[in-house]
């Protein structure tokens, strides 16, 4: 394992932050904020957009909304078990490289009596290795916020070892918009989670950047490695040489 002064640390993550801020999206490591109601009435995709909006404006990600409803995805349709990774259907691989791509992702989800909407289950359980050491986010909402179907997320994150952010804002909605189909301006009716949505999405860019730093380090110690068994063996040629 390669170590290196605080500062030195410091300033490497700082200019991988300044290279980032300056690169155009498509080249900014990818946050997928997947959708997890497909109901039709749903306030899903308006909280979605809104949350990566803040997400644009405070961190150097790129984000991408996922709306499950686009995916087919039928339940119980591969022969094997997910955790084989061994896919026969296109819909399946195609999810599989979506999912695997991805730098991150944020579960945006209401809270069905008391836990989340079967279609995101489903998603998730179409996978297995994809979402193991994933960076991940949890934004619930509903009338009480949601609280208790993000406990059940967290659960489930962690049995896929997935790495699970403190932060996971509930956000609750009013009974006009719940039961009276008053339509949601999350710009208005949600600016008090700001500040909560956007400590999660910062704490996500830490993590993400924090596990390229490690890969950097153990690419960088991989290479010394070579380079030192190449010195030596350069080393042991010359001795057997001055031997002769």
């Amino acid at each position: 394992m390669l170590y290196f002064p605080k500062g030195v640390t410091y300033i490497m993550c700082m200019v991988h932050a300044n290279e980032r801020k300056d690169m155009p999206d498509e080249q900014k490591p990818v946050v997928l904020l997947i959708m997890g109601s497909v109901r039709a009435g749903r306030n899903c995709p308006r909280i979605a957009h809104w949350a990566a909006r803040i997400g644009h404006a405070s961190t150097d990600l790129a984000y991408e909304v996922i709306d499950l409803a686009d995916w087919s995805l039928p339940m119980d349709d591969e022969p094997g078990l997910p955790h084989a990774g061994e896919y026969i259907q296109s819909h399946t691989h195609a999810w599989s490289e979506k999912v695997r791509s991805a730098a991150a992702v944020v579960f945006v989800t209401p809270q069905y009596n008391w836990g989340y909407p079967a279609p995101l289950k489903n998603a998730i359980d179409h996978l297995y290795s994809e979402w193991r050491g994933k960076p991940t986010a949890i934004i619930s909402y509903g009338g009480h916020g949601g609280s208790k179907c993000a406990k059940q997320l967290r659960q489930v994150g962690a049995g896929l070892k997935m790495r699970v952010m403190t932060t996971a804002p509930a956000l609750t909605l009013s009974e006009k918009v719940i039961h009276q189909q008053v339509e949601l301006d999350p710009e208005v009716d949600l600016a008090s989670y700001a500040g909560k949505v956007r400590k999660a999405f910062k704490e996500l860019s830490a993590e993400i950047r924090q596990q390229g730093d490690r890969g950097k380090s153990r690419y960088a110690a991989e290479r010394l490695l070579k380079a030192v068994a190449k010195v030596r063996k350069a080393f042991r040629e010359r001795r057997s040489l001055s031997a002769e």
